[in-house]
């Protein structure tokens, strides 16, 4: 068995021996406790016939946990200083492809289809950079990726609203976005100490499951997720007076947006926060054919 890559001195080594400063913009934050890594994987459910997708290898030590438990593993990496560090610290995994990309701009279902055409069990694990943790989880969902979740660690503040029920000041149009893709549970939480650079804030680990299909059946997607995020636009607002102000020609067709309001059971005293998944799908289907 090969020395793991997340202690604190193996860490410190490796950095030294490679001259390696950790850049701000990429918010890099590398992990130093190899139990708190276990249990990522853990979470992930891997098992020997299991894909699994990386994003921000760092310097190997997320990566190497999962190359040994699952069968084969993609990352992306974005800094080009990591390329040498990494194909020395995984050097022992034969199991492990290394691409030099930002996943953002990566045709991930192009990579799948070829680096995981004999898998039918795939996961996203990843200690994500916490500048770009949202747009990353939106376009691993988004794109329908055949994939069975994601795991991963970001920002404490943001597990929260992801994981939020209604009700909640945490839960807004992010909750309802990453809720109407997937089952979204926050599994646990990871103090700075046990990383390097320290960041400044705590750290969590979602889990977040692929439903079967998503949680509401709605006429139109793109026009759900915008009358959500509209009725969030200012949180202290009624979910009227968010509507007439965000959607299109809205306060001329406020009578339309009462009328909606009306048909989908919701008083428009109400606040966006109040209502459920279910109930923005009746209200957008209502909505729909006064502003199409």
């Amino acid at each position: 068995m090969n020395k793991d890559i997340a202690t604190p001195i193996r860490t410190r080594a490796i950095l030294e021996r490679y001259g390696f400063s950790f850049k701000k913009s990429l918010g890099q934050n590398f992990l130093i406790d190899t139990n708190i890594l276990q249990r990522i994987v853990d979470f992930a459910e891997i098992g020997e016939n299991t894909g699994t997708i990386e994003i921000g290898p760092g310097i190997g030590a997320l990566t190497e946990q999962l190359a040994r438990s699952s069968k084969k593993v993609v990352a992306f990496e974005i800094d080009q200083r990591l390329l040498p560090i990494l194909s020395d610290t995984l050097s022992p995994y034969e199991n492990v492809k290394i691409i030099h990309k930002d996943v953002l701009e990566a045709d991930v279902q192009g990579v799948i289809d070829q680096e995981f055409a004999d898998m039918d069990d795939l996961m996203v694990v990843a200690n994500l950079p916490y500048y770009v943790t949202t747009p990353i989880i939106m376009k691993l969902l988004e794109e329908h990726l055949p994939i069975r979740g994601i795991v991963v660690m970001l920002q404490k503040e943001v597990a929260n609203r992801i994981s939020a029920s209604p009700g909640t000041k945490e839960y807004g149009s992010l909750s309802i976005a990453i809720q109407y893709y997937t089952h979204a549970e926050t599994v646990m939480i990871v103090p700075k100490t046990v990383f390097v650079p320290q960041p400044n804030v705590d750290s969590a680990v979602i889990r977040l499951t692929r439903r079967e299909k998503p949680a509401v059946s709605v006429k139109d997607e793109n026009f759900f997720f915008h009358v959500t995020r509209s009725s969030f636009a200012q949180r202290r607002k009624t979910i009227l007076n968010n509507l007439t102000s965000q959607l299109p020609d809205g306060k001329q067709k406020k009578e339309e947006i009462l009328a909606a309001l009306a048909a989908a059971d919701i008083e428009p005293t109400r606040r966006g926060e109040t209502l459920s998944l279910a109930e923005f799908g009746r209200l957008s289907d209502e909505l729909y054919s006064y502003f199409h």
